[in-house]
């Protein structure tokens, strides 16, 4: 009788060696594309698994689309300007400019100076949440996505959550109210150079198990944003954000 095949151990370096080249000859999962988006003109793609964590440098204009292609997946997402960290995704202003605690199209993600990161532009899902944050797991995977960068714990603030929700009670409780289902997904718009992490684990109030997670980012033009919000506090948080991105790239030019 044949003896069952045993998974390599990564006890030896031999072993570790078996076990890295066994990971890398699986052929990776390939997220689903929007419409009209095709593999070459994607700048980054990740079907992200559960409890997985991921990150990548976007530039201004990239559309980001976020999708839960099972129905349970959960995305943590933070955002940072890329050619300064320092300046980072606020969830306090995320909330309190748009006069909004829920996300959907024409919301803003606001940087703790007052500028637009990105903005909501379609969102199918509905199920999102500002207030919780994500769970000890959920952070220590965004940090290990953040040291690829060069970034540590302390450069990450307060998450955003994705395609799970939250709704407050009329006595101020707060109830997770799950996912949309399988294929909701919600698409930003980025204004400055941002790097994104993000993680697939539960929500803090949700313990469901997470399914996998889609990301796809492609080029795009910065299109007049005013067709999904045309609030006046959003209205100068991109004015403030022009302002920004022509006077960094005026420095380069005297450099």
């Amino acid at each position: 009788m044949t003896p069952p095949a045993q998974a390599p151990t990564t006890a030896s370096t031999t072993g570790a060696r078996a076990h890295a080249r066994a990971q890398g000859s699986a052929a990776p999962a390939t997220p689903g594309l929007p419409a009209g988006i095709h593999p070459a003109d994607t700048t980054w793609t990740v079907r992200l698994p559960p409890g997985g964590y991921t990150g990548a440098v976007l530039g201004r204009g990239t559309r980001l689309r976020l999708t839960d292609p099972h129905g349970s997946a959960c995305a943590h997402l933070f955002l940072l300007r890329a050619e300064a960290p320092w300046e980072r995704l606020n969830i306090a202003d995320t909330v309190k400019v748009p006069w909004q605690a829920y996300l959907g199209a024409g919301h803003p993600l606001l940087s703790d100076q007052g500028r637009v990161l990105a903005t909501v532009v379609t969102d199918t899902s509905g199920h999102h949440d500002t207030l919780c944050g994500t769970s000890r797991a959920g952070r220590l995977l965004l940090e290990r996505a953040a040291a690829k960068y060069g970034l540590e714990p302390r450069d990450i603030g307060p998450t955003l959550s994705l395609l799970r929700g939250v709704r407050v009670g009329s006595e101020g409780d707060l109830a997770a109210n799950g996912s949309a289902g399988p294929g909701a997904h919600i698409e930003l718009l980025i204004h400055l150079p941002v790097t994104v992490l993000v993680a697939d684990t539960p929500h803090p109030l949700d313990d469901t198990p997470v399914t996998e997670l889609d990301l796809v980012a492609w080029p795009g033009d910065l299109l007049d944003t005013t067709t999904v919000n045309n609030d006046p506090e959003y209205l100068r948080a991109v004015q403030n954000t022009e302002q920004a991105w022509s006077a960094a790239r005026t420095r380069q030019e005297w450099v």
